[in-house]
């Protein structure tokens, strides 16, 4: 395995952590791709590529359908029913083609054994992300999940991570995001929150690496080797 990547030489002093899900604790593209599928079959249109699919997830479900619908050259005046057409395939698949990325159980096991309280933000809606984690056995980790739809704007707007940390009573400058894409990061930043990148995630096809966060690893498991202990 390697090696975690820290950007300063400094351990990060936190108090808590907020998670995204879908890229970093999950592979989920197999439950997007089915439920598009499904979408798209009842307009005629074939399924959308794994490969493809990957450069369109992270920014809500909104954005995926409108996506999809352009790449399968379908009118955007189409978005609302397709969107809801969607999220009824979803709620049927929603974890039936997921699976945990390596290290995420260990990962959240040495966070939670420093006593760090953990949240999971995504832009997936709360109901979907509530029922997958019960269904992976992660939801015993995270004290709150918030999705999509729990605010007003989503990330990368910064309004979620600022009530992400409201929610878990800590300063965001002692509160980790952990996430998989630049989404992740520009909210963190904005937010004034630290941010640590995994490196297996989707990030919309471009290198993670190249993204400006604190720090990069290849599995969650060593997060908790970038952190200062606690006082």
């Amino acid at each position: 395995m390697s090696s975690s990547i820290l950007s300063s030489s400094r351990p990060l002093a936190i108090d808590a952590a907020i998670v995204d899900l879908d890229g970093t604790l999950v592979d989920t593209l197999g439950d997007f791709e089915a439920a598009l599928a499904r979408m798209l079959g009842e307009r005629g249109r074939p399924p959308i590529g794994r490969a493809a699919l990957s450069l369109m997830v992270g920014k809500g479900s909104e954005h995926l359908v409108q996506l999809a619908l352009a790449h399968a050259g379908l009118p955007s005046t189409d978005a609302s029913d397709a969107l809801a057409r969607y999220l009824h395939h979803y709620a049927d698949v929603n974890g039936r083609h997921s699976a945990l990325f390596p290290g995420v159980r260990e990962g959240l096991e040495a966070l939670r054994a420093r006593g760090l309280p953990l949240l999971c933000l995504t832009n997936k809606p709360a109901s979907f992300a509530r029922d997958l984690l019960e269904t992976l056995d992660l939801a015993r980790y995270f004290g709150t999940v918030f999705g999509g739809d729990s605010f007003a704007r989503k990330k990368p707007d910064p309004l979620p991570v600022l009530e992400s940390c409201r929610a878990l009573g800590t300063a965001p400058g002692r509160t980790l995001m952990l996430g998989d894409s630049s989404n992740d990061a520009q909210a963190a930043r904005a937010a004034g929150c630290p941010v640590v990148l995994v490196t297996y995630g989707y990030n919309h096809g471009e290198p993670v690496r190249q993204v400006d966060a604190d720090g990069f690893v290849d599995a969650l498991e060593e997060v908790a080797a970038l952190l200062a202990p606690r006082a």
